[in-house]
């Protein structure tokens, strides 16, 4: 504001000392500036709501149990939205299928911005691995915003004898066969992000599935296993405890929470991305303005410095960008899990 009025009144010491000069124009050309400028200002909204919305409270349905990271960052997100919003935002569990039944509720449901789905990167995943689904990952979901990417860690047994990606990759092509990986399920993330792992690496690996996340740290740090694709969440207290070794992060980019640790593509395997990432969808047919609404408040609440310091020292990476862009992001990954997927003859379990 100070810049602009120095720019908008006359800076002229000969003139302002002028005894021509009346007081009280100037002053009345000083308030004209100043009102200009405070309304120029308040006519900035920072987010355009179309009128009337929202009118009711907004239910946000989480394909998976409390206390995963798309739950995390619902119940983080919607006590801001409900501030933001004005109206009650409600987080709805609605776990089984491998994310199918909560996805589905928002496909069938009312497109006018009152229930949402938060996802993860099941959502391109799915298509791939069942041959039906009651709905269409791209024609029924209209995309809100892309909120972070959850990056998952390439973390071994401290015996194993590799401490590198490219150490890990010349001893499996010396022991093919040999080395094993576990993941939460077949079809999950880290189960595709080895299976994308073995497919560009050329080496053979293991797969050991398990009926969920919670086995596998403890059989991995007991040394039943070797390997695992692990969020960051979850394998860093155990890698800074000194029970695991992080060779790499799954991402593009380093992790912020372990920014010494390289990218799998960095460490040896060009081109290499696994990304998880967790974002919010709704109902094809939702109105525009009520998507860039949800676009605009979802991203500010993601910038707020406490908001954002919680994501980070969970391990997730706080995201945000247009309804386009994540968008874009969707149909990027269905066709490559769909060749991942086709080419390791992944089932569902």
């Amino acid at each position: 504001m100070l810049v602009e009025l120095r720019k908008l009144i006359p800076h002229d010491p000969a003139h302002m000392t002028s005894p021509r000069a009346d007081p009280t124009i100037t002053a009345l050309r000083l308030l004209r500036t100043c009102a200009a400028l405070l309304s120029a200002t308040l006519a900035l909204p920072a987010i355009a709501a179309p009128p009337g919305y929202p009118a009711k409270p907004i239910r946000i349905v989480v394909p998976y149990a409390p206390g995963g990271g798309g739950d995390i960052i619902a119940r983080m997100l919607g006590a801001r939205l409900t501030e933001s919003l004005g109206q009650q935002v409600v987080v709805d569990n609605r776990p089984g299928g491998g994310t199918i039944i909560g996805s589905e509720i928002v496909a069938r449901a009312t497109p006018d911005g009152y229930t949402l789905l938060i996802n993860t990167a099941a959502h391109t995943i799915n298509p791939g691995l069942h041959a039906k689904l009651p709905f269409d990952a791209l024609r029924d979901f209209a995309p809100v915003i892309l909120i972070a990417l959850l990056p998952n860690v390439l973390v071994a047994h401290p015996a194993l004898p590799a401490n590198s990606v490219r150490e890990l990759i010349a001893l499996a092509k010396a022991r093919p066969g040999s080395l094993n990986y576990a993941s939460s399920g077949t079809g999950t993330a880290a189960h595709l992000a080895g299976e994308l792992f073995r497919s560009m690496a050329g080496i053979e690996i293991t797969h050991v599935p398990y009926k969920g996340g919670g086995a596998v740290m403890p059989d991995l740090i007991a040394g039943h296993v070797q390997l695992t694709f692990a969020t960051m969440p979850s394998s860093i207290p155990h890698v800074k405890a000194g029970k695991l070794k992080a060779l790499a992060v799954a991402t593009v980019k380093r992790s912020s929470a372990m920014p010494q640790l390289p990218t799998i593509a960095e460490a040896g395997l060009p081109g290499y991305d696994a990304s998880n990432w967790i974002g919010m969808l709704a109902p094809s047919a939702t109105p525009g303005p009520v998507i860039a609404t949800l676009n605009g408040h979802i991203a500010r609440a993601v910038q707020l410095p406490d908001v954002r310091e919680r994501m980070l020292a969970q391990g997730f990476e706080p995201a945000t960008g247009s309804p386009e862009a994540f968008g874009a992001v969707i149909r990027r990954e269905l066709p490559k899990w769909r060749r991942v997927i086709t080419e390791s003859g992944a089932r569902p379990d």
